[in-house]
């Protein structure tokens, strides 16, 4: 990715929304597609760069508006001491960049990493989100927060249909994207995962289900959870040890998936004591 920029000093700083580079970098937040492509992502916030930079992720430049925030107390909150990192841009080009206005003047341009299963590193006695399919960034978003507050050993998502970098996921997960251990697979291929390592499979599904504090999980235990439209696929249901229902008094028959996710999970964290 080519930088056509200015230096004042041993600090590069962009003026113009027209540089090549602010282009490039609409792109990486409008396009999933150009995020494949380039191994890149673009970040938004203090805690959400502070986060990333915790969890071992490679930044490849913050642009920072000087007006909003300050090189120095930049370079202290992040620990990336090395002025090559930063580009200094105008209120324009910030405002042209920003996804929202409330992200304290920093953007970061970020190398992703691997998402595969073999790079999960699980407990001996491991508790597992497994999401099917979830379509909504705020719901993945949610999911995340929940299982950073559970501190599950992973979060699986299975058959994923957008990226983990979508800009709205990151937003909506206030950067626990970045604290989770997180990994995307089909479902096939997750389902293979959790038999090889021995984990029991509660899915979460309306027939043949018990309800779900009835359900023991002090053992290796994967919560598995689909959409609120369609619920969980066959397979799943075909693979489960236990179906569980969480029981309702109203009208409808299911809640938003996060909230379902979070009950569960923090019946079983009851259960382990925690």
């Amino acid at each position: 990715m080519l930088i056509f920029v200015k230096k004042t000093g041993n600090l590069k700083t962009i003026s113009s929304t027209h540089n090549s580079l602010v282009k490039q970098l609409i792109q990486l937040k409008d396009k999933s597609r150009e995020r494949r492509k380039s191994g890149l992502f673009v970040l938004e916030g203090m805690r959400e760069l502070q986060l990333a930079v915790s969890a071992g992720y490679e930044i490849q430049s913050i642009w920072f508006d000087p007006e909003i925030i300050a090189l120095d107390q930049l370079m202290e909150l992040t620990k990336v001491q090395n002025s090559e990192h930063y580009i200094q841009i105008t209120k324009e080009v910030y405002q042209k960049l920003a996804y929202r206005q409330t992200t304290e003047g920093v953007i970061a341009l970020v190398k992703s990493i691997n998402h595969n299963l073999d790079q999960l590193t699980l407990s001996e006695n491991p508790l597992i989100l497994v999401a099917e399919a979830p379509e909504k960034p705020g719901n993945i978003g949610a999911l995340l927060r929940t299982a950073d507050a559970a501190k599950l050993d992973a979060v699986i998502i299975a058959n994923p249909k957008t990226d983990l970098y979508n800009p709205n996921i990151i937003r909506s997960s206030v950067g626990c994207l970045f604290t989770n251990s997180v990994a995307t697979a089909s479902t096939e291929e997750v389902i293979e995962f959790l038999k090889a390592k021995g984990i029991q499979i509660h899915t979460a599904a309306l027939t043949a289900s018990v309800n779900y504090s009835t359900v023991d999980y002090n053992n290796p235990s994967a919560i598995v959870v689909g959409t609120e439209a369609t619920g969980l696929s066959n397979k799943w249901l075909d693979n489960s040890d236990q179906n569980i229902i969480i029981p309702m008094q109203g009208e409808i028959d299911s809640m938003n998936v996060s909230v379902s996710a979070a009950i569960i999970i923090f019946e079983a964290k009851r259960q382990r004591g925690f």
